[in-house]
């Protein structure tokens, strides 16, 4: 099947929370890429006219956040961008914080995720996670990276493809187009070493003692990304080709 070229953009909050394999993807496979760089206090784009794929990535900030603690994020204008891209049936993916304002968009309410989450660790398909098209591919379980301790809310019409031990939505579809993804399938070294020096290896090693689903960095930079790496190139392809 012939490859369409696609306007791909890109909502970044954090120059630490980067879109890694989702970039490496839209570059590979010769889209055009865009992004709004949110910590540069640069403006979202007023409609979604010429976008054909928004790609919402994460961020230590909330759906509803204090605007004092992050003067650059405007969570409300963000939600309504995606509103509009939902009203248009663009492609949407959202991660991280960018699933959990997908969910909101749709009318869902983000919560606390049962665990806290950081490092590799698999999640499970659902049965209509192995019953989905583009998700199937991932097989029953697959290594993924996490970085979080909130998660995606949930509307009437939202299916859960996908859980883990620690969070029971780890990637949730709301409609043909529109998936949320909790779990960070785009992870590679270069992201993981960029969250860690945000997070702080002391307080990573804190946490490691105390929490059951948290790595030390050791452990995070000595964990192999190129399998969910591939297993998300070929979600991006089926979802965009089918």
């Amino acid at each position: 099947m012939e490859e369409k070229t696609m306007n791909i953009h890109f909502i970044l909050h954090e120059t630490f929370e980067v879109p890694g394999a989702y970039l490496k993807w839209a570059q590979e496979r010769g889209h055009n890429v865009t992004s709004t760089k949110v910590y540069e206090e640069e403006k979202l784009p007023e409609t979604v006219d010429g976008i054909d794929f928004l790609i919402v990535m994460g961020g230590p900030q909330s759906p509803d956040e204090n605007r004092q603690a992050f003067p650059y994020y405007d969570p409300k204008a963000e939600i309504k961008l995606i509103q509009k891209a939902i009203d248009a049936d663009i492609y949407i993916v959202g991660v991280c914080l960018g699933a959990q304002l997908l969910s909101v968009a749709y009318g869902g309410k983000y919560e606390h995720s049962p665990e806290r989450e950081i490092g590799v660790f698999p999640i499970n398909l659902t049965e209509a996670g192995l019953d989905d098209e583009h998700i199937k591919g991932f097989g029953s379980t697959l290594d993924t990276g996490h970085w979080h301790g909130d998660m995606p809310g949930l509307s009437d019409n939202a299916v859960v493809m996908a859980t883990s031990k620690g969070c029971p939505r780890q990637i949730v579809r709301f409609s043909p187009k529109h998936y949320a993804f909790q779990a960070h399938l785009e992870f590679d070294p270069e992201a993981i070493d960029l969250l860690i020096a945000a997070d702080g290896e002391e307080h990573l090693r804190q946490q490691n003692q105390e929490l059951p689903f948290v790595q030390t960095p050791e452990q995070l930079r000595a964990n192999d990304y190129s399998q969910m790496n591939k297993k998300l190139f070929a979600f991006l392809d089926s979802l965009t080709q089918g």
